[in-house]
């Protein structure tokens, strides 16, 4: 099978950004390159299998087509819908957070307009 391209949105990035600002705060550079690596590999992962991630909030929150996938070692999940030519990861967020309203409020405030 054919790896599809990963294109992560303006909010991922964003996440990803403030994950591994989050890591050099707190004087741990080797856990914010970990993550940088954590989250190369599982892009490289879902770029390869897209759907092998979970389709749990896809069904809790009625968003069809959402799958996450969480990186080894760090409590990281990415969101993401295979789309015919790519991969379009949604959020890469602290799976400790209320996800069903961090999502909620990305399809409520109009960023998710293609779901």
């Amino acid at each position: 099978m054919k790896s599809k391209p990963i294109i992560p949105r303006e909010l991922a990035n964003r996440d990803v950004d403030e994950a591994i600002k989050h890591y050099l705060r707190e004087d741990a550079t080797q856990a914010a390159l970990g993550f940088i690596e954590a989250l190369e590999q599982a892009y490289v992962h879902i770029g390869r299998h897209p759907a092998t991630g979970s389709p749990r909030y896809a069904h809790d929150l009625d968003l069809p087509g959402l799958r996450s996938w969480p990186l080894t070692r760090y409590p990281h999940l990415v969101f993401y819908i295979e789309r015919s030519d790519h991969i379009d990861v949604w959020r890469v967020l602290h799976g400790q957070r209320d996800i069903p309203v961090w999502l909620l409020g990305d399809v409520n405030g109009g960023t998710s307009s293609d779901l």
